[in-house]
């Protein structure tokens, strides 16, 4: 039979064990396992990669658990500005949107650019434009995102700003805080592979900051061998291209994908100063899920058809 797998994530980043009620725990699970169970559906039925990761990404959207979609974070204006990607491997087609406001699903609209239109990625009001033309994505106010979590968020990233703004320092970014991101990379039956990245960005935004998670080749990539989408401090991911150097040092060095995507995220990564992890998938239908921030909400389904979901470095 021939190999299908997939691998999903809700996140990098870093949240203590205590503050995690078993009630939150047990609701981050089942919502990956329904991501799981939307992604390995298609999968099954012969479809195709591509068609699974826009699923599994999808239920993540939807849940406000994770930081896309209906959980995204506020930006300091206190509104939402929403990210997202896809890429197929066997063709390189690839679709991109940034700051999108009224979108439901970015990660639909993102495969509407890479389909509909001749570019690969479109921002702001370009991007919510192009909405429009598009009968299939659906749209809600900017306030449809919000969630009591997130608002809570940000007016503690206010106090923590005008505190060091009163003392004369910068409020200076902190490792492990840029968690909620989601993504899948799947593999096919006809061997193909695709991988899809949806986020709201980071909490308290500014001047309308585009983390890596819509750009090909920082937050998502996807060839005939390998796919990645990554999650974590998405500045670092852009000045290092870890999308694509985990597939790179698989194509031309003949890397096997654990070691790749262990290098590129535990020491590149971490040497610049960043942090955060990614899922990884090869042709062979081996997968990686490296990182180094604490926890990374994550899931996966082998081709032996093994599957499970994880929180925690265990």
């Amino acid at each position: 039979m021939p190999k299908t797998a997939l691998v999903i994530h809700g996140g990098a980043g870093y949240v203590a064990r205590e503050s995690l009620s078993v009630q939150d725990e047990q609701d981050a699970r089942a919502d990956l396992n329904r991501a799981l169970d939307a992604g390995h559906q298609v999968l099954a039925a012969g479809g195709s990669a591509l068609d699974a990761v826009q699923a599994a990404v999808r239920v993540l959207e939807e849940s406000p658990r994770f930081n896309a979609g209906k959980g995204a974070v506020f930006n300091a204006d206190g509104g939402h500005e929403l990210d997202a990607s896809i890429m197929e491997g066997h063709t390189r087609r690839a679709g991109a949107v940034a700051g999108v406001t009224t979108v439901r699903s970015p990660i639909t609209l993102a495969r509407a650019v890479m389909e509909h239109s001749p570019h690969v990625m479109l921002a702001a009001q370009g991007a919510e434009a192009f909405a429009d033309t598009r009968p299939e994505i659906e749209r809600v106010p900017n306030d449809w995102f919000d969630t009591d979590k997130r608002r809570q968020q940000l007016d503690a990233a206010k106090r923590k700003e005008q505190a060091a703004r009163s003392a004369g320092t910068d409020a200076a970014d902190e490792p492990g805080k840029y968690f909620g991101t989601v993504g899948a990379v799947a593999l096919d039956r006809h061997g193909h592979i695709a991988a899809a990245t949806s986020t709201g960005g980071m909490t308290n935004k500014k001047w309308g900051r585009v983390g890596d998670a819509p750009i090909i080749g920082a937050g998502t990539w996807a060839d005939r061998q390998c796919g990645v989408s990554g999650t974590g401090w998405g500045e670092f991911y852009i000045r290092n291209a870890v999308a694509h150097d985990i597939c790179a040092r698989v194509a031309y060095r003949g890397d096997s994908l654990g070691d790749a995507a262990e290098e590129v995220v535990n020491r590149i990564v971490t040497a610049a100063g960043g942090d955060g992890g990614a899922i990884a998938l090869d042709v062979d239908g081996n997968i990686a899920m490296p990182f180094n921030s604490g926890t990374m909400y994550r899931g996966w389904i082998h081709p032996d058809g093994s599957r499970g979901v994880a929180i925690f470095e265990d």
